[in-house]
């Protein structure tokens, strides 16, 4: 039995023949092992069947508008139903007219491009049908070699044996990249021409086919004669195919790209402190589903608060800029920006005098910074946030992120603290000289803003000016710094405050965020709203993950929130927020106060409506370094905020809404001297609003005289 078998074997070898049959067995036998291997790191059957695209998450604002993607593949999912038909049309007579003939590949196709790739000994494009192309788009990489190109034809075969015709197709539609990291014919044409695919014309959809052969070398923005060259290839052979008339070629071909801009929205700053404010928050939960699962994330934004607001400090940050720069450049400044190694070798003077050296330092370290906020005090939506300069920049958001010395735009707790106990906006505090101590336990001798010094001044007053000795003097002798930080904590303020004096002063930091939504609590009856961004995140189906309700609470009495309120529209009106009316016509019923510290280091601007509070901080991220002599918050950050707020009421269009007075609030006739019920022989009567809890029930017993002697016409009113 060997013998016979190793005689078979031997007589294969002994002939042509046999020969050739066993080379040609061996050769099918390696080549069989070969595809094995090539086809072991392919998508399983299981990965065939589970088509799931990565899908770029949408943020939108308030008012509808898309302001930013999350996205590994900007991408949008469409079903073949919703395509146009125009569209499938012009992909089949371009990519593959025979798509419903063949089984994934066409033979003839592949030979005759490997039979002239081995004439000219170039790679040439084209063998590929549209299933083999979304294959390669699937799975595989673009290199052109023959190891991939069997990949991909043994792949476009199982796709075929996996999916129907038309799944193909909706697949293909929204898989493939037109540049700019847009892939889906959906998505390419919101890009490039701000349009719903529906809506497309003839000549916008030969284009997007065009860009499927080669996205970046037929890019219409960076190089539109190409586009325009391929684009009439496209529609030359939908005519050819008659899937279209020649006058309707001809008239496409003639007609120009209409390619818009690059969308406002996606690639520049706009919004993009607010943005990234709502992926950090979001990351946590959601992963890297944030940026392929194809969400819908809802914002509390308004894009057009939002773009006011950027006008606002585009216009007035360079001119605080230009003073900084200034006072930056005098030697006492200069020298707190040199670091001591290069002063240890060069004396000050000389640096000074190195204008190169002066002015790239300054330019590095002497950046004013920027923080703005716009609120609805009724739900606590952000409408707008703007963290610094420019995120390009410095991604640090000043708004959220931030500590900074409010000043006296901390001063609004104090005084909400002696008002909700009873010291009413008619009680006086000598305005004179007096010693505090501060947080590291030395004593300091503050003074007002404008120096001066005065005898009793009521507390409306004191806050209306920005009285420094008085509302020390109040957290000194009425309302002591522990009633204060509480008062605090009860508005939202949760950064450390140390129960000193100089709380009084704002000599401790604060977030933005939170000392603005505090503000809002005077604007909201006493009712705190705490911050939100996000209003709902849906799945790329529209089911609800997440809806975020807005939390508010009772933080203060409805009368002492409106007294605060009252106190401030005075501030806004004729004291140190006058500017709001007399220069930036910001007429609306509006509280307000300014902020300002030591060296003029912070200014700060907040104010407020029923409907609206807006923030402005500005300052060096360094806070050594000073904006500038008088640089208060009137004179850095107030423009930015009024004109914020009064622009955004004029785009909203929104009603005049005033401050509504509870009913636990009366409005008085006292005498100026006593702070009682005025008589007829007042001789200087103010009228004033109290709470009714701490409001006078005796009248003046001081002017008591006959009514001939102290005649009523010759009183002076004095009306808050």
């Amino acid at each position: 039995m060997d013998v016979f078998k190793t005689s078979r074997f031997d007589f294969l070898w002994r002939t042509r023949k046999g020969r050739l049959i066993a080379a040609a067995v061996v050769l099918v036998l390696a080549f069989g092992a070969w595809i094995i291997y090539l086809g072991k790191d392919l998508p399983s059957f299981d990965q065939l069947e589970n088509y799931d695209p990565q899908l770029a998450t949408k943020v939108y604002s308030a008012d509808g508008v898309l302001i930013k993607e999350f996205f590994t593949e900007r991408r949008v999912y469409t079903p073949l139903a919703k395509v146009p038909e125009l569209v499938i049309k012009s992909i089949l007579a371009t990519e593959d007219h025979r798509f419903y003939q063949h089984w994934g590949v066409v033979p003839i196709r592949l030979l005759k491009v490997f039979f002239t790739d081995w004439l000219t000994g170039r790679k040439q494009a084209g063998a590929s049908s549209l299933t083999q192309q979304l294959a390669r788009g699937l799975y595989l990489t673009p290199e052109k070699t023959v190891t991939r190109k069997i990949r991909e034809i043994i792949t476009a075969i199982q796709l075929e044996h996996t999916y129907t015709k038309s799944e193909i197709l909706e697949m293909y539609v929204n898989h493939l990249q037109f540049g700019y990291s847009t892939y889906g014919i959906e998505s390419a044409a919101s890009y490039f021409f701000d349009k719903d695919i529906a809506e497309l014309t003839l000549p916008e959809i030969a284009l997007l086919t065009g860009m499927l052969q080669r996205p970046g070398a037929l890019n219409p923005r960076t190089n539109p004669e190409a586009a325009m060259r391929r684009r009439n290839v496209v529609l030359a052979r939908m005519a050819d195919k008659g899937f279209i008339t020649k006058e309707e070629m001809e008239a496409a071909a003639n007609s120009e790209l209409g390619v818009r801009e690059a969308p406002p929205f996606i690639t520049s700053d706009f919004a993009a402190y607010f943005t990234e404010y709502i992926r950090q928050n979001l990351q946590n939960t959601y992963g890297m589903d944030l940026y392929k699962g194809g969400m819908n994330i809802y914002t509390t934004l308004d894009t057009r608060v939002q773009a006011e607001a950027e006008k606002a400090v585009m216009k007035y940050l360079p001119d605080v800029q230009s003073v900084a720069e200034n006072n930056l450049r005098r030697r006492d400044e200069f020298i707190k920006l040199v670091p001591p190694s290069i002063l240890r070798k060069t004396p000050i003077d000389l640096l000074l005098k190195n204008k190169h050296f002066a002015d790239s330092l300054i330019n590095e370290k002497g950046r004013v910074q920027v923080s703005l906020l716009a609120l609805d005090p009724r739900n606590g939506h952000i409408l707008a946030m703007i963290g610094g300069r420019s995120f390009h920049e410095s991604q640090f958001n000043r708004a959220v992120q931030a500590r900074r010395q409010p000043g006296s735009a901390f001063k609004p707790f104090v005084y909400t603290a002696a008002v909700d106990n009873g010291y009413m906006p008619c009680y006086e505090k000598l305005n004179q000289p007096i010693v505090v101590q501060m947080a590291d336990g030395s004593r300091w001798t503050p003074q007002n803003y404008d120096l001066s010094i005065g005898g009793k001044t009521t507390l409306r007053d004191g806050l209306k000016y920005s009285l420094n000795l008085v509302t020390a003097r109040l957290v000194q002798e009425d309302v002591p710094p522990e009633e204060v930080i509480s008062y605090a904590r009860h508005l939202g303020i949760t950064t450390p405050l140390e129960a000193v004096d100089a709380i009084a002063l704002g000599a401790i930091g604060v977030v933005p965020l939170e000392i603005t939504s505090a503000f809002g609590a005077f604007a909201n009856r006493g009712v705190l709203a705490k911050p939100m961004s996000v209003i709902r995140v849906e799945d790329r189906y529209g089911n609800i993950l997440e809806r975020t309700i807005p939390q508010s609470k009772g933080v203060l009495r409805e009368e002492t929130a409106y007294i605060m309120a009252n106190m401030l529209q005075t501030a806004a009106t004729s004291g140190t927020g006058a500017a709001s009316r007399s220069v930036y016509n910001f007429l609306r019923p509006a509280g307000a106060k300014t902020g300002t510290t030591n060296d003029f280091t912070d200014a700060w601007y907040i104010t407020f409506t029923p409907q609206m509070v807006v923030s402005v901080w500005v300052g060096l991220d360094d806070p050594a370094l000073s904006l500038g002599k008088r640089q208060s918050g009137a004179k850095a950050a107030l423009p930015m905020a009024v004109t914020t707020i009064k622009a955004a009421y004029d785009t909203l269009q929104l009603p005049v809404e005033d401050f509504v007075r509870p009913e636990g609030v009366v409005e008085l006739e006292v005498c100026k001297d006593t702070k009682l019920l005025a008589t007829n022989s007042c001789p200087n009567v103010i009228r004033e609003i109290f709470d009714v809890r701490y409001q006078p029930v005796e009248t003046c017993n001081v002017h008591t005289g006959d009514n001939k002697n102290n005649k009523s016409n010759s009183r002076r009113k004095i009306r808050f």
